[in-house]
């Protein structure tokens, strides 16, 4: 297992993370315990000494079954993350509260990393205007807290303001080979880089897109190493970056953790040909988008309340990746209804609007037409 020194904290951690909020699932929709102690357990006796979880992970399980889990182990012998829902968080009593809370669902005396969630500018300053980071500061100094961090979903500006904010142990991120310029992307890496605040990386896979490449883009690694999974060009690719300290891997069965574990086992970073082959696999990808909406928001507000962007960045990426488990969960939970293409009246307003001249009411059509098949097979 390759194991990657946080310098600023005195430890190491193993590259490879088991991320705990994919675990297989019952007919019921509940953990399947048997299998995913099986898979904690083959992860464990090979080296990956990092565990996260999330107070929200299976609708509040997560938690819960993976501090049982873990208790059969050494507790020096891992480290435990776990992270604050800040949306819950209306006064700083109910950070300790919930901090409390979880330490009992988990069944510890303290967590290893502890994240404020899901951080974004305007969640940030409320945290800091509700006085929780001295809570969580002194729930460092009473020894409930080794290391302090924080997961961040937003744009790289809010994450300058954050990193920059106070010393962090360390931060978590969304970061792979196709999500360079999203959120805080690759300059967010830099600059944690030049702080020496590590960095756990999440979303390595894309949610498991980079898993299943079209064989247009396949081919280029093919061409590397047949047999290699894309999964594991994927995680290599981020664990080329000498700053990455631990890459989550949310993993959901045995084949899963295996391929995992073999990538880590004898860690490779990318030669100069391999990274070259990336770029040709980006562009291949980038290359299949349904339209040109480079999510200007010109077109915005729709007097309909039409999301126009947002129709077309879930329609571009099912284009890139034919993934349509993300199709499905994106159709359903990150669009509401009213903003959906089939509320387009086709008044013509946004094309106006449109520096790329897009057929905006034509490719709302589309995509609403051929969404709405892709989802009901």
């Amino acid at each position: 297992m390759e194991f990657r020194e946080m310098e600023n904290l005195g430890i190491k951690t193993s590259l490879l993370g088991f991320g705990c909020m994919r675990y297989p699932k019952n007919q019921d929709g509940s953990i399947d315990e048997v299998r995913a102690e099986k898979m904690i357990d083959i992860a464990y006796q090979n080296g990956v000494n990092y565990y996260d979880t999330a107070y929200v992970y299976h609708e509040g399980k997560s938690e819960i079954f993976t501090g049982k889990v873990l208790d059969q182990y050494d507790r020096s012998t891992y480290y435990l993350a776990t992270k604050l829902p800040c949306w819950l968080v209306e006064k700083a009593e109910d950070a300790e509260r919930l901090f409390n809370e979880q330490l009992t669902k988990l069944h510890k005396d303290y967590i290893d990393f502890y994240l404020l969630h899901a951080l974004n500018r305007e969640s940030f300053d409320k945290m800091v205007s509700l006085g929780v980071l001295e809570v969580m500061d002194r729930l460092k100094a009473e020894g409930k807290i080794k290391y302090l961090g924080f997961s961040f979903h937003d744009g790289y500006e809010a994450f300058e303001h954050i990193i920059n904010f106070r010393p962090w142990d360390f931060c978590q991120i969304q970061l792979n080979y196709m999500d360079t310029e999203e959120q805080a992307g690759i300059k967010g890496y830099e600059i944690a880089e030049k702080l020496g605040v590590p960095i756990v990386i999440m979303e390595p896979i894309k949610g498991g897109s980079l898993a299943r490449l079209p064989e247009d883009a396949a081919q280029y690694l093919e061409e590397l190493e047949a047999g290699r999974s894309a999964a594991s060009w994927a995680l290599r690719w981020v664990g080329s970056l000498p700053n990455v300290k631990v890459i989550l891997s949310g993993m959901s069965d045995d084949a899963q953790v295996q391929d995992n574990l073999n990538t880590f086992e004898d860690f490779v970073a990318l030669s100069d040909k391999e990274s070259k082959a990336f770029t040709k696999v980006a562009d291949t990808l980038r290359s299949r988008v349904k339209n040109g909406c480079t999510g200007c928001n010109y077109c915005m507000p729709c007097p309909f309340g039409v999301d126009i962007p947002k129709n077309f960045s879930i329609w571009n990426s099912y284009g890139m990746y034919n993934n349509k488990g993300e199709l499905d969960w994106l159709w359903s939970h990150d669009i509401e209804d009213k903003a959906k293409a089939v509320n387009c009246t086709e008044c013509g307003q946004c094309e106006e609007a449109c520096p790329q001249k897009i057929s905006i009411r034509a490719d709302l059509k589309t995509l609403q037409k051929e969404i709405e098949t892709v989802c009901a097979k």
